[in-house]
């Protein structure tokens, strides 16, 4: 046995490539290779040879298997300092990786490429409606995250005794600003930089301290849509929102208007889709009602246009906030709201067009 694995070995220091490595494996390791068969042959021998054989069967496995090792690298390093040389090297070539191989072969060197990202689902769907806004005339605008109670409330016809605020648990700072609960402050700094007619478009991240469940999440995202000209009507308000919900959520959908109160607008509207995910049946998402509410709505209210500088017996507006992440949800079918801040890239992965 020493004699033959030695003369095994010797074959195997003296291979002249990666070719005659892999031939040497498949005749020596492979299901029909000298080794292989020494070892099932162990069984057939007499119960007093039986021992000897085995451990000498298996330790020319593992000196063949080290040595295989030990010679696929040292020829990995020639071909390499070949290159290095000047042997063809190139330096803008992708690098090579391991991976797995077939038969015999268990690793073979492949090109390596860097992994490509996929854009956010939330900001596919941004984008989309960013677009849509504007090919409708609307500009984007943006603000701060960090505002004032005057921008947040009291400009937005929501005075420190308004019982609407108890629906809006803040996160207070230590200065007496705050984290925005929406993004309606940029009606009031749209209309107090630009003048009518005016139509914006604003999506930004909002903060509210409401217990995370499937629907509600503390930091969310909203798209803010404020319309003001002379003339604009309840009209112009249900075309466009039917015009943006049939586009980004690829289909046409059923929406109902309900009577809502916002103090910034008068008459206020809740705007709800019917439920993809019962069909209207009723189920967790929509919380048995068969509808999911996507978006509050109204015409301006008029001491809003006031606090913007705009003059109410002239101009009349429409205004909306849209979540986001629900209509990601309506969108793409899931049905918890959590799944989009969180980072397991098995989920993001799924959605969205390869970030350049």
């Amino acid at each position: 046995m020493t004699d033959i694995r030695d003369q095994w070995l010797a074959e195997i220091a003296a291979a002249a490539d990666e070719s005659a490595l892999r031939e040497l494996e498949s005749r020596l390791l492979g299901k029909s290779g000298a080794v292989t068969e020494l070892l099932k042959n162990v069984p057939k021998l007499p119960p007093e040879e039986r021992r000897a054989a085995g451990q000498a069967a298996h330790q020319a496995k593992v000196a063949i298997e080290a040595a295989l090792a030990g010679r696929r690298a040292a020829l990995d390093a020639a071909a390499l300092a070949r290159e290095l040389d000047g042997g063809g090297f190139d330096p803008s070539a992708p690098a090579l990786r391991r991976g797995s191989g077939s038969g015999p072969t268990r690793e073979v060197l492949v090109p390596w490429t860097r992994p490509r990202g996929t854009l956010h689902p939330i900001t596919v769907v941004r984008d989309e409606l960013v677009d849509l806004f504007r090919s409708l005339g609307f500009a984007w605008l943006d603000g701060p995250e960090v505002e004032s109670e005057f921008f947040n409330f009291e400009a937005l016809n929501i005075p420190a005794d308004h019982p609407a605020r108890d629906s809006q648990d803040t996160f207070w700072l230590d200065d007496g600003n705050l984290l925005r609960t929406h993004t309606s402050p940029v009606q009031i700094r749209a209309m107090r930089h630009y003048r009518p007619p005016l139509k914006v478009i604003v999506p930004g991240r909002c903060f509210r301290s409401e217990t995370v469940d499937k629907s509600h999440e503390h930091t969310f995202y909203q798209m803010e849509g404020l319309v003001v000209d002379e003339g604009v009507s309840t009209a112009n308000l249900i075309h466009t929102m039917k015009t943006c919900l049939r586009v980004v959520l690829r289909r046409d959908v059923k929406v109902r208007l309900r009577p809502g109160f916002f103090p910034f607008v008068e008459p206020g509207f809740e705007l709800d889709v019917n439920c993809p995910f019962c069909n209207g049946a009723g189920c967790s998402v929509c919380k048995q009602s068969g509808w999911i509410e996507i978006l509050p709505c109204g015409m301006v209210h008029p001491r809003v246009l006031e606090a913007g500088g705009v003059d109410p017996e002239r101009y009349t507006g429409f205004a909306f906030g849209m979540g986001l992440q629900r209509v990601t949800m309506l969108r793409y079918g899931v049905d918890d709201i959590r799944l989009f801040t969180g980072c397991d890239l098995r989920f993001l992965s799924q959605f969205g067009e390869v970030a350049e």
